[in-house]
């Protein structure tokens, strides 16, 4: 297994497309990142994060432009950082949050099929 962030999350090793039955226990824990991804305010989050300047942005600087209230934001901020796709550092009272690059790939390659992963990496 491979550790995500410092989320409670660990993905599989072996893909669900890789031609190999996913084990359940497996299926479960990447079941449970998707969902952190299955929602269109939790995506705008990472885009969000992922474009602002240092690649961080604490709660006050989302709630604007997602539209939602603090709490919401926070709720799904932390969804996200459960799931390991995202690092929360506390700085005062400010926390700010910065993907986690290794996590998001991961998740990208367990969803890309073996033979796509070949000819991604070739190019």
């Amino acid at each position: 297994m491979e550790d995500v962030g410092a989320g409670k999350t660990a993905l599989p090793v072996i893909s669900p497309l890789a031609g190999e039955p996913i084990k359940r226990a497996d299926a479960e824990r990447l079941a449970g990142v998707l969902k952190a991804f299955a929602d269109p305010a939790r995506l705008r989050l990472l885009s969000l994060i992922q474009s602002a300047p240092e690649g961080e942005a604490s709660v006050s600087d989302l709630t604007a432009p997602l539209g939602l209230s603090q709490p919401t934001v926070s709720h799904h901020l932390r969804i996200l950082t459960e799931a390991g796709l995202l690092e929360r550092d506390k700085r005062g009272v400010w926390a700010y949050y910065r993907l986690v690059p290794s996590a998001i790939a991961a998740v990208a390659d367990l969803l890309t099929p073996p033979r796509k992963r070949a000819t991604k990496k070739a190019r």
